[in-house]
């Protein structure tokens, strides 16, 4: 009898040892499970992550770049506008200002006013081969993706297009350092304005060109016209025919005067935003001028009426 309890017992705890050891296996195989499990996820989420970062690209908003200074040679500067959205690269527009001011110079290849072609022997007019540039970049999405013939200006990369394009690409790769910015409060365009008659004093009458371009003040030509016709004020200054310095003793010639003024508005973005002497006409506030300043001012004030 005993032995047959002491058989029994040992089942008993022969089993209970293999259920024990089976439990024991199964907490550690989920634990293994549930440790692989939580890894797959964190590398699936890490990857995720990454693959976010990766096609995140360029912040979303609007760019804007112009060149420093009017190219002494051609009177132009070039200029960029870009839109990104969702990282991605949506729209392209380049475009260049005039020291002259008035309209742009994709404005007035598109108007036939920049002929390339009649007169430079080009393969099509510029704002085509510039809208051909603009989608390079778009399809690439990488200012930095392009090569240059050996002057560093002109490419064979895009099929239709003979005009150097360094410019554009430059400047994108720029403004996109740059980040996004905010457009100024004036509408884009052409704008212009002329004093209503010619002075019976000196037979000009005054006018003024400017080009605005995303929302800032990018160009301001202030001339004047002669009632007997031929060349205008600035021309004659800079040929030496309107003598201010030699029969007035100025201290520089009309057309210097004239762009440290436009230069004054430029910067200041603000037509009003200036002081005259107790004459209404004559100021302190330009160093280096000493000519009267208030008619391109109120030229101006004019022009920009229509950019509000």
């Amino acid at each position: 009898m005993n032995k047959r309890f002491l058989k029994l017992g040992l089942v008993v705890v022969l089993a209970i040892s293999m259920f024990a050891g089976c439990a024991s296996n199964n907490a550690a195989n989920e634990a293994n499970v549930a440790n692989t499990t939580t890894e797959t996820e964190a590398t699936e989420t890490e990857t995720t992550t990454e693959t976010e970062t990766e096609t995140t690209g360029y912040a979303d908003g609007s760019y804007f770049i112009i060149q420093d200074e009017f190219d002494e040679e051609t009177g132009w500067k070039y200029a960029l506008t870009l839109e990104v959205e969702e990282g991605v690269i949506t729209s392209v527009d380049w475009d260049g200002v005039s020291i002259q001011a008035g309209m742009s110079k994709k404005e007035l290849s598109e108007a036939g006013l920049y002929n390339m072609v009649e007169y430079g022997n080009a393969i099509a007019p510029w704002f085509e081969q510039a809208v051909l540039a603009e989608e390079y970049l778009l399809e690439t999405q990488d200012p930095t993706a392009i090569e240059y013939q050996a002057d560093n200006y002109h490419t064979d990369a895009i099929t239709g297009v003979t005009i150097g394009v360094s410019p554009m690409f430059k400047l994108a790769e720029q403004a996109l350092a740059n980040g996004p910015q905010e457009p100024g409060p004036y509408k884009d365009g052409a704008y212009y304005a002329e004093e209503a008659d010619f002075s019976e004093k000196s037979g000009f009458k005054g006018t003024i060109d400017i080009t605005v371009m995303f929302g800032n003040i990018e160009s301001v030509n202030w001339n004047a016209i002669h009632k007997d016709g031929g060349d205008d004020k600035k021309t004659l200054s800079m040929n030496g025919e309107y003598g201010m310095v030699e029969n007035g003793a100025a201290q520089a010639p009309w057309i210097d005067q004239a762009r440290l003024t436009e230069a004054f508005l430029l910067e200041s973005q603000d037509a009003t935003a200036i002081e005259y002497q107790s004459d209404n006409y004559h100021t302190d506030a330009i160093t280096g001028v000493t000519i009267g300043v208030s008619p391109m001012f109120k030229l101006a004030e004019e022009a920009l009426k229509d950019a509000k």
